[in-house]
């Protein structure tokens, strides 16, 4: 009874705010009949080396022990106390545990073998637990503190990348399946692709070659559509979300959710111009009314009855545009998710890629080269994640000008490393027009007419061969064949349309 008294008046520690001390979460016995299982029965090793790793052990002893078992088994040795004891002679930890005794101990306590899995993921579903209460702490230690170069959003974001990290890492939900599964799934896309009105396996594009060429943009692709300035990536990528945002058409599954059976519901991030002018952009390819006179007002009483219309279309297609500046990869990805939860989302489009910034963690001591990789990673886990296409927009560095040959490598990417490693497909707009028109022949010295004259027409000839036609290169492709495709590009209304050459006109009747 005496005992019983002098317990119970025992005081549970307490934290400084008077609340008791958390213990982390675990569970020492999963832990140790894990090890027994191991012990007994080296096969089931297979079963959870996927997954599970030394650090997710809660028992720091188990994590060492949990770590030798794996280095002998891929070996292609036997795991026991015996081949063991020689490893932890000398690990002070096991040996306050109780030494080569613990191992003998915990081989002779095992139980069966059959639930070697399910303890696996025990211990690793305890580990996240303990991994979200320490990211929670640091949220928290962040919250109250007052760093200037870290406000309350670049916190969140910087939250949201570790819990994003730690969902993805070491999923233990992977691995092998039949078959059978690939190929049902790779039947239903093929009888997905027959119903849309392009015959393609992804989403559609509009143009009619390039789609033939890429089979549409394809769900957890990153695809990067590249150029340099004013060859008209803005306008293509608008014109694919205008087609792509107008032909969809929603179908509801069984189980109740919605997919695109046709087009997509497009999410357009424009960091580099604004909502107003974006729509301003799109409503010109629609209207064939110049941008530059709608803005200005310039516009006869048809004209305006045009974009009018072409406005009432636009105002109900699936199309969400977010203007914000400056985005880093983290907010990004949350908009994101948080559009496809919303109203569903199939398509990603970023007007461009080198605008966006790194996580702002650590950014600023690392490199641009560093911050793009960490883009381009982000972005492909973005489709990966959400299942859908990612369109990014991108630069390419002004070597293209310096040579005489102004057509886009994959070279000339700026930053290109990463891109072109983490893009399953890369594209190139080049529009020949553009430098023919700003290369004028001029007369040399010494140079007669003759040749002047001569020369002047070559060019003038070259120039009207290549007005109003644009080149698309798809330099990578991982799924299928690179190429050149031809579209017709109306500078006036940036608009694309299909490309269709002379020698395919069809014929007149008189």
């Amino acid at each position: 009874m005496a005992e019983q008294a002098r317990t119970s008046n025992v005081t549970p520690l307490r934290d400084s705010d008077g609340l008791p001390v958390r213990t982390p979460p675990q569970n020492l016995e999963i832990e140790q009949a894990l090890l027994a299982a191991l012990l007994f029965r080296n096969e089931t090793y297979n079963s959870i080396a996927d997954f599970l790793r030394a650090e997710h052990f809660a028992q720091g002893v188990h994590g060492r022990i949990y770590a030798a078992i794996g280095t002998l088994i891929e070996r292609g040795q036997v795991a026991n106390p015996l081949t063991l004891k020689g490893i932890f002679d000398q690990d002070e930890a096991l040996q306050q545990a109780g030494g080569a005794q613990y191992l003998l101990r915990l081989a002779e306590s095992v139980v069966t073998t059959v639930n070697v899995l399910d303890y696996g993921r025990i211990v690793y579903d305890l580990f996240l637990r303990r991994q979200l209460i320490g990211i929670g702490d640091e949220m928290v230690i962040d919250a109250v503190s007052h760093d200037l170069q870290r406000d309350a959003r670049t916190q969140i974001e910087g939250a949201e990348k570790k819990l994003f990290d730690l969902a993805t890492a070491g999923n233990y939900e992977g691995g092998f399946r039949p078959f059978e599964e690939a190929l049902t799934e790779a039947i239903l896309m093929a009888e997905a692709a027959f119903k849309r009105s392009g015959r393609t396996t992804g989403i559609a594009t509009g143009f009619t070659d390039l789609d033939r060429l890429l089979g549409g943009l394809h769900p957890s692709d990153l695809i990067v559509l590249a150029g340099r300035p004013s060859m008209g990536k803005t306008a293509l990528a608008t014109n694919i979300a205008f087609h792509a945002a107008s032909n969809y058409r929603p179908l509801r599954k069984s189980d109740g959710t919605i997919e695109a059976e046709d087009g997509a519901v497009v999410g357009f991030f424009s960091l580099e111009m604004s909502g107003e002018q974006l729509a301003t952009r799109i409503l010109s390819e629609e209207s064939k009314v110049p941008s530059d006179r709608i803005r200005r007002g310039d516009v006869s009483h048809d004209d305006f009855d045009r974009f009018v219309q072409a406005s009432h279309l636009l105002a109900k297609i699936p199309l969400y545009l977010d203007d914000t500046p400056a985005l880093t990869i983290g907010a990004l990805r949350t908009r994101a998710r948080r559009l496809q939860r919303k109203f569903g989302l199939n398509l990603v489009i970023i007007d461009y890629l080198q605008l966006l910034r790194g996580s702002g963690e650590g950014t600023a001591s690392e490199n641009r080269v560093q911050e793009i990789s960490e883009i381009t990673r982000g972005l492909k886990a973005l489709a990966k994640e959400l299942n859908l296409p990612v369109l990014a927009l991108s630069q390419l560095s002004r070597q293209v000008e310096n040579r005489e040959d102004k057509r886009p490598q994959l070279s000339d990417l700026r930053e290109s490393g990463s891109i072109e490693q983490d893009a399953d497909v890369v594209m190139f707009v080049f529009r020949e027009e553009y430098y023919l028109s700003r290369s004028e022949p001029t007369r040399r010295p010494d140079e007669s007419d003759e040749k002047f004259n001569d020369r002047y027409e070559r060019w003038r000839e070259r120039l009207e061969e290549k007005t109003g036609l644009a080149e698309i290169m798809v330099a990578k492709q991982r799924h299928g064949p690179i190429g050149t495709k031809t579209l017709r590009f109306d500078g006036a209304t940036t608009k694309f349309e299909n490309y269709v050459s002379d020698d395919h006109l069809p014929e007149q009747t008189i």
